[in-house]
């Protein structure tokens, strides 16, 4: 599997290969022109419950990503697609987060690390 992160507001580059938004809400200020995004996989975002309770405060990190694995344990199929896609091309996981190490592409990509196979 192939997986790259990066924020949706940096410059698409063709290097990107399959570009997937792993955010429930679309980025403020991005046109779907901009953003150059081929996927949007709405349903394997954080709950809209738990994006919020979240709010990007790293001192809520470990909990976050607790309780973010247990919902994405039952999203199977959109973590399958993700890991099928990876197979043969270079997926970037799309976030609109400004902190590039406590946010929700990070946590998924580990996710799926770890629950390979």
């Amino acid at each position: 599997m192939s997986f790259a992160l990066k924020r949706i507001y940096d410059q698409p580059l063709a290097a990107d290969g399959l570009r997937i938004l792993v955010d429930r809400i679309w980025p403020r200020g991005m046109t779907k022109e901009e953003a150059r995004v081929e996927l949007w996989l709405k349903e394997i975002a954080p709950s809209t419950e738990l994006r919020k309770w979240f709010a990007h405060d790293p001192a809520k990190w470990t909990t976050f990503r607790e309780r973010y694995f247990v919902e994405l344990s039952h999203a199977p199929d959109a973590v399958a697609q993700l890991r099928t896609l990876a197979e043969h091309q270079l997926v970037t996981l799309l976030h609109s987060a400004k902190d590039d190490k406590h946010n929700n592409a990070v946590a998924l990509l580990e996710y799926i690390c770890r629950h390979a196979g």
